[in-house]
């Protein structure tokens, strides 16, 4: 038969001027193990009482974060820069690529992709008779310009499509941004050899 473990929280909310050897203000978790549907009262030293410091503590132990639902603002710029886009002699190499892979470069899921395709007039990948989807690399370079709207610069998705309606070389702009930064990585690394 398998035990059970039940927990007792007990509040203590006196008077913390009192000279008492408990804390004053606080949570004690009292653990009873059973081996049936009875509690049976703890007997031994290592099953007394044990002072907890917040009562958030005592809820949150061996609680697993989930993983869904919407991710926090320092967690998207962290993972804004992971972004792993071969340079565009390797890019070109190929002429069609899958979500999968595309996803994989962004670090997104191929959902994402598929919305941002439905809002986005720019990015028209090829759908064969299956109905899969398979991205050009001007369809990625394209990508790479709405995720860097939407990711980096914090943009909504009106605000993007209008920034790429009113910016015509929008593209020319992000390609100049983005070779001025390597130039300045370039620059700080030699920097930091010296």
């Amino acid at each position: 038969m398998e035990k059970k473990t039940y927990s007792q929280i007990n509040f203590d909310f006196s008077d913390p001027s009192s000279n008492r050897e408990e804390p004053a203000v606080g949570v004690r978790i009292k653990a009873l193990k059973t081996a049936g549907p009875d509690p049976v009262e703890p007997t031994g030293p290592e099953e007394q009482e044990t002072p907890v410091k917040h009562a958030a503590a005592a809820r949150n132990e061996g609680v697993k974060k989930s993983t869904r639902g919407r991710k926090s603002l320092k967690a998207l710029d962290a993972a804004a820069d992971l972004v792993n886009i071969p340079d565009d002699a390797t890019l070109f190499q190929r002429q069609y690529y899958s979500i999968g892979e595309v996803a994989t470069m962004f670090g997104v899921n191929q959902s994402l992709l598929r919305f941002w395709e439905n809002e986005f007039d720019i990015i028209q990948p090829r759908k064969n008779r299956k109905g899969d989807r398979h991205f050009r690399p001007v369809d990625i370079r394209n990508l790479e310009l709405i995720y860097d709207l939407l990711r980096r610069r914090k943009l909504t998705i009106e605000g993007a499509k209008e920034f790429l309606r009113k910016n015509k070389q929008a593209r020319e702009r992000f390609e100049m941004i983005q070779s001025l930064q390597q130039v300045k990585d370039f620059l700080l690394e030699i920097k930091a050899s010296l």
